[in-house]
């Protein structure tokens, strides 16, 4: 999608990504994003996050294909919202501070965030992924594939009582790759 098609949200680092408030309900997630031209026809469980219900809704625009998810909510039992997706191809642009942070080739993305985490004081951390994010930040970019190319998936979370560190409050399915 060019980046002038895409939709243009912040990011409130730990709070929220665009429409998306960390705690939301599934209910009050979809009506957020309905009100945004995103919609969701299935809510799926994943299974169960030690003793909590994990699970996943995928929005996309309202007139795009019904396989096409632009944006992925994850959802832990009576927490309600700890995990947002955002594609590299089709989602929104989420800005923080200025930078981009969807749909870049990593490097150019890991520059730019290097020198905010360190003008702000904050660690730079290495992802599993060999990435840079942050804990302090919430966020976790994953590669998604683009033909030859590979550009910036972000993953917004909210490390808490039920996960320590990002790592642990991200699902199983956005560590794994996505084309």
């Amino acid at each position: 999608m060019a980046e002038s098609d895409r939709e243009l949200w912040d990011y409130a680092p730990l709070e929220r990504v665009g429409p998306l408030r960390f705690g939301m309900s599934v209910e009050e997630a979809a009506g957020a994003m309905l009100e945004c031209g995103f919609t969701s026809d299935t809510v799926s469980e994943l299974g169960k996050f030690g003793p909590f219900k994990q699970l996943r809704a995928r929005f996309r625009a309202v007139d795009a294909p019904f396989y096409r998810a632009d944006v992925v909510a994850y959802y832990v039992g009576a927490m309600g919202l700890t995990c947002i997706a955002v594609d590299a191809l089709t989602g929104p642009q989420v800005m923080l501070d200025g930078i981009r942070l969807v749909g870049r080739p990593p490097s150019e993305l890991s520059d730019e965030l290097t020198a905010h985490l360190d003008n702000t004081g904050r660690n730079v951390e290495i992802t599993p992924g060999g990435d840079i994010g942050s804990q302090d930040l919430g966020i976790m970019p994953r590669g998604q594939r683009a033909g030859d190319l590979l550009l910036t998936r972000l993953v917004f979370g909210r490390p808490n009582d039920w996960a320590n560190t990002m790592s642990d409050c991200i699902p199983a399915d956005e560590m794994n790759g996505h084309y």
